[in-house]
């Protein structure tokens, strides 16, 4: 049994997972590997298959329709680093044994309307009650998208010399989680203005608008992009440098945090620059077209700013803070989770 929450460890995906994948087949242009949101697979005709899976959720505290945009869009969000909004839906629903016919319906229609919105089809999958069923995970999903194989980027595919954007700002997923989940510490600790404002920030926790605003014109320059999860801003910058086989160096004083997400990680005792990110977008480009993407970003009014460069492997993954350069840490367990569980043991309302 794993001793940390969240993903699996670098390590023993490496060791262990990447090489244990069934028959090797020809058509797999990109497997199984750490940093990459996708996997692609080639068909006929100069056309791939993009896919990619993620747990659903059910989170009680936060509400049924909160919980459908999060099994939807952090699925969609992996998807669009390919620069392509998904196509089709894949879920398996393994739901406790005592949520009502009623939550259930409310749930699925969420899950359909949230789809249809993004021009998701569903195809199929399972759907079943589980006794003894408690988690805050109801199943797993699998959204797939058909595209042109030479126009599919993956996360690897960042070069050296690309400049580094981030969209919107770090910990945007968990300083909404949070306060959402601790409505009454927060408005107390806080105050209301605070707690509706990260509140409201929920919804900003999809990409995918992001990802094909900067990506979906002709030369756009982007190279490469990579959905901020766990491990946050810091966290998907390195995952993005290890899964190109590159170096980067990152300025600290342009990482974009902003004052509310700041408040509330503060609160929580977390870092921002390392805590779950989901909304915000890494993306690499070629060094004349950053202004360029920052602009249209910009105009859509999605906000993006340059944070660094990908740069030789040599040169490691830093961070410079204070004019001196440090290694990037690598958090294998995102810091949200204590900081989650910690408050609900403490009672935190």
């Amino acid at each position: 049994m794993s001793e940390t929450l969240g993903k699996i460890n670098h390590a023993q995906f490496e060791d262990f997972l990447k090489n244990r994948c069934g028959k090797k087949r020809d058509e797999v242009r990109v497997g199984p590997e750490f940093g990459v949101d996708v996997s692609v697979v080639d068909l006929h005709g100069g056309k791939a298959m993009a896919l990619t899976s993620d747990p659903l959720s059910l989170i009680p505290s936060l509400g049924l329709e909160e919980s459908a945009w999060l099994s939807v869009h952090l699925m969609a969000n992996d998807m669009a680093t390919t620069g392509f909004a998904p196509m089709f839906g894949q879920f398996v629903l393994n739901l406790p044994a005592q949520l009502s016919k009623n939550d259930f319906e409310i749930y699925w229609n969420y899950i359909h309307q949230f789809c249809k919105d993004i021009g998701v089809s569903i195809t199929g999958g399972h759907t079943g009650f589980i006794e003894g069923q408690n988690s805050t995970i109801a199943g797993g999903g699998t959204f797939i998208t058909i595209a042109p194989k030479e126009e599919i980027l993956v996360s690897k595919y960042a070069d050296v010399g690309d400049v580094i954007l981030v969209t919107k700002t770090s910990a945007l997923s968990s300083a909404a989680i949070l306060a959402m989940s601790f409505p009454e510490t927060v408005r107390n600790k806080m105050g209301k203005e605070f707690y509706y404002s990260a509140s409201a920030s929920f919804y900003e926790t999809s990409s995918l608008r992001d990802a094909l605003t900067a990506a979906q014109i002709e030369n756009s320059g982007v190279t490469a992009m990579h959905d901020v999860t766990e491990g946050g801003v810091l966290g998907a910058i390195y995952e993005l440098a290890v899964a190109s086989d590159n170096g980067a160096k990152i300025f600290n004083d342009k990482l974009p945090i902003g004052e509310v997400q700041s408040a509330v990680c503060h609160l929580f005792s977390l870092d921002p620059r390392y805590c779950i990110g989901a909304g915000s977008m890494i993306i690499t480009c070629k060094k004349e077209k950053a202004s360029e993407i920052i602009s249209r970003l910009e105009a859509n009014h999605i906000p993006c700013t340059e944070v660094g460069t990908i740069t030789e492997k040599s040169s490691g993954i830093k961070l410079i803070e204070n004019e001196k350069a440090n290694d990037i840490i690598y958090f294998e367990e995102d810091p949200y989770w204590k900081a989650f569980f910690n408050a609900y043991k403490n009672g935190w309302k």
